[in-house]
């Protein structure tokens, strides 16, 4: 009898029909820009209202640009960090961090990712930005480090790329900026983000490099890839 009524529940187990699992969906590249030059605060306004206006549905992007000259001041920068600005502008922006400096020559990268949908993190983005920098200078031979006490890659403590974001709606815009060919003077007019004294450094420096648009080329695979891994 015992052996009938286990073979009755084993049949009856076998009629359930399991729920079978969704299969995981494929992630889908972000769409990738190269804008050349472009004004700040033209291209800051664009990125909010991209984001303010984009759905569960809308595809991630990744901007390569440009900007003439200016200062940028995040929400919690102090004025006393913009010393002699002369006549370049100063924005006060929604981003993070202290005052910088962007301009020609310098490779800007504005990452406008839906953070929730990927599941990551402000902290993994940020890791992911930075090593897709230490890689491209691996590339050149060039040994470069990040320090989580103070966010950005540096060369042998110099500066080489900064780090600036804001999430909003749980995605994410501004991005990272990486000295390539710039004129590095207008650094010495502010406390570059807010630590008097520090050293910047550009790529040239360190390695030959063709042109700002040729380094976009070759750098956009490293930071899709290094994005990509952290999804």
């Amino acid at each position: 009898m015992r052996l009938r009524a286990l073979a009755e529940m084993d049949a009856a187990m076998s009629s359930v029909m399991l729920p079978m699992k969704e299969p995981a969906q494929p992630a889908i590249a972000p769409l990738v820009r190269h804008l050349g030059r472009v004004g700040y605060e033209a291209t800051w306004r664009s990125m909010q209202k991209f984001t303010d206006q984009r759905d569960a549905g809308t595809d991630d992007e990744i901007w390569f640009l440009e900007h003439p000259p200016v200062f940028t001041l995040g929400l919690n920068g102090r004025r006393e960090h913009v010393l002699a600005p002369g006549d370049i502008p100063v924005v006060q922006v929604d981003r993070g961090g202290q005052v910088t400096y962007h301009g020609p020559g310098q490779l800007v990268v504005y990452p406008l990712l839906d953070l929730k949908r990927l599941r990551i993190g402000v902290r993994e983005l940020v890791a992911g930005l930075e090593g897709a920098v230490i890689e491209l200078c691996a590339g050149f031979g060039i040994a470069a480090e990040a320090h989580r006490d103070a966010r950005g890659v540096y060369v042998d403590g110099r500066k080489l790329a900064s780090v600036g974001l804001r999430i909003r709606r749980g995605c994410s815009y501004h991005g990272l900026a990486l000295n390539v060919v710039n004129d590095l003077e207008p650094f010495s007019r502010i406390n570059p983000c807010g630590y008097e004294g520090l050293q910047l450094v550009r790529l040239a420096d360190l390695a030959p490099v063709s042109s700002l648009e040729d380094l976009a080329r070759s750098f956009e695979p490293i930071v899709l890839r290094r994005l990509a891994g952290n999804r």
